[in-house]
């Protein structure tokens, strides 16, 4: 098996029950317009799934209120 520096691992997706969804590894989240939203050196992020959020598509924590 080929070594992978952390950050270059392969997308894992991970829903949780009642919170946001977490997203690690290697990916790029490209907004409506075409142009990345995320931070190109980023490996971990928490999108929003309740729809609460200010900072969509990022979780800011609003599920908990």
């Amino acid at each position: 098996m080929q070594n992978e520096k952390k950050g270059d691992a392969l997308p894992e997706i991970k829903i949780n029950k009642g919170g946001p969804i977490k997203v690690t590894g290697k990916f790029q989240i490209t907004g409506t317009d075409g142009n990345r939203v995320d931070d190109e050196d980023q490996n971990e992020v928490y999108l929003c799934a309740c729809g609460k959020s200010k900072r969509k598509p990022f979780c800011d924590g609003s599920h908990n209120g």
